[in-house]
């Protein structure tokens, strides 16, 4: 009957071979440890090698049925128990993880660690991993992390660790263009893209009016992968529609099959539809705006002695019509090119008939910069030059400018540039786009209008609830947060007082 029972798991285990290989493992590296046997130990008594020993504690090998039994009479276990999928009391914890999503949710591969890594280390204090991970589980339901922004900030992080400069992309755009023959400048036109969808990936290409199927109407694209059908909103602008086509050929040259269907996304069903459309995206960039280009260009504009809005503008209409794409694009080149390591990036909106302002986009590179996206509704900092510039937009207008934002209570300064524009493809909401570069000793000597008078230094926070600023001419909100810290602080210096205080007396 065992052996019957035995042969029905192994041969049913298919579908849950992992789950049954890493519970089996951990059983016995249990037991194992229980006797305060080495695996050396163990490999002695049962007469199987140690490196096979490790790789079944480890979740990748499932021993045959004469192993178990050698395996079962020297830890003075049965073979019941042994292939039993239950764990014991101490493991408890560990088996909800392992049968839930989260080695599915969690792209650890990215980060160079491996799942049985993971494992090895839970298992060795099962009850305290666990309480950990479900402490995150519940901070992110908390402050509203759902799936969807769990998945960004991994591939954030991802971008941030690589410093968002990935040259395999690069080079597979070099390669693109050099055999294509294409000419990279502003006025690559979208047609040429469309061509080389059709004729050479097959695409057959049409622009719809999404605005007759009602909510679809700020849809910019729908890709239909059975016919290869790429749907394009004809309310597209000339740049918007130029980066879907060349996002397109993204997918098709770094052979990204899983990937999402729309622009914007509707759904997507893992991260690794996440982790293609950012590479598609990255290859649409590389495309659009010449590297070598941009690198002379800005270097130039960096070497100029005062700072002028007007030669920012120019140096980005040089590329493009669209801002973000060009900021976007400095973040791939800044650090790996020039040397500015410390920066960030930041993507700002304020919808139609609201003041409330919202980071849409974020990236941090080196490490977390100062101005950083909140998640419990607190007011983003008014003197930001990014925030500014929104509440001075008027219709139809691009609006650039800087400023050196001093974070006081962090004792930082960025050079901040900021440009803003009216959202072309929304219900009227205004965009801020701003890149701002940490000032220490190696980037001020590369920013030549640092010292321009027309470049104000002006102090800053990140939230009013969390800013010590006096007499903020903007503030939204009382220091809240901050004054709580100071609470805090004050109660404990008062206990420290009145024990001292006792030792004395004593």
């Amino acid at each position: 009957m065992r052996i019957i029972a035995f042969n029905y798991l192994y041969l049913n285990m298919n579908s849950d071979s992992d789950f049954i290989k890493t519970v089996f493992g951990l059983k016995l590296k249990q037991l194992r440890q229980k006797k305060n046997w080495s695996l050396q130990d163990l490999a002695v008594k049962t007469g199987l090698s140690k490196s096979y020993l490790n790789e079944i504690e480890n979740g990748k090998k499932y021993p045959k049925h004469d192993k178990i039994i050698q395996l079962s009479e020297s830890l003075g276990s049965t073979f019941d128990e042994l292939v039993s999928t239950k764990l014991d009391k101490s493991l408890a914890p560990f088996n909800e993880i392992l049968q839930s999503d989260f080695f599915k949710e969690v792209p650890l591969d990215l980060f160079g660690i491996s799942k049985n890594n993971l494992i090895s280390i839970i298992s060795d204090a099962p009850k305290k991993v666990t309480a950990f991970i479900n402490a995150l589980i519940e901070i992110s339901q908390n402050y509203n992390l759902g799936k969807e922004r769990f998945y960004f900030a991994v591939l954030r992080s991802f971008q941030e660790l690589y410093d968002n400069y990935f040259p395999e992309i690069e080079d597979k755009t070099a390669e693109f263009i050099k055999e294509n023959g294409l000419d990279i400048n502003k006025d690559l036109r979208a047609s040429v893209l469309e061509s080389i969808l059709t004729e050479k990936f097959h695409y057959s290409i049409r622009s719809e009016d999404f605005e007759q199927f009602g909510i679809l109407d700020n849809l910019r694209s729908l890709f239909v992968p059975e016919q290869k059908l790429l749907l394009l909103n004809r309310k597209l602008e000339k740049d918007q529609r130029t980066f879907i086509l060349a996002k397109e050929i993204g997918f098709n040259v770094l052979e990204l099959k899983i990937r999402p269907n729309t622009y914007s996304w509707l759904d997507f069903g893992s991260f690794e539809e996440i982790l293609n459309n950012f590479y598609a995206s990255y290859f649409a960039g590389a495309l659009l705006i010449s590297k070598e280009k941009t690198l002379e260009k800005t270097s130039e504009f960096l070497l100029q002695h005062t700072w002028e809005p007007k030669s920012f503008e120019e140096l980005i209409e040089s590329f493009t019509d669209s801002p973000e794409t060009f900021y976007y694009r400095l973040t791939n080149l800044l650090s790996s090119e020039l040397g500015i390591k410390d920066l960030f990036y930041l993507c700002l909106v304020k919808k139609k008939n609201s003041d409330k302002i919202q980071i849409l986009k974020e990236l941090h590179l080196n490490h977390q910069q100062a101005p950083h996206a909140n998640a419990m509704n607190e007011h983003y900092c008014r003197r930001w030059i990014a925030v500014k510039n929104l509440h001075h937009l008027k219709e139809n207008e691009t609006l650039t400018d800087a400023q050196i934002s001093h974070y006081k209570d962090q004792g930082v300064s960025y050079l901040v540039i900021s440009t803003s524009q009216k959202n072309p493809f929304s219900d009227g909401s205004n965009r801020s786009y701003c890149l701002g570069i940490l000032l220490n000793s190696q980037t001020i000597k590369k920013i030549g209008f640092i010292k321009s008078q027309t470049l104000k230094t002006i102090n800053v926070g990140v939230t009013c609830e969390s800013c010590s600023i006096p007499d903020c001419e903007v503030r939204q909100s009382p220091p809240v947060r901050l004054e709580k810290e100071h609470f805090n602080l004050s109660m404990k210096n008062a206990i420290e007082k009145i024990r001292k205080q006792l030792i004395v007396d004593s």
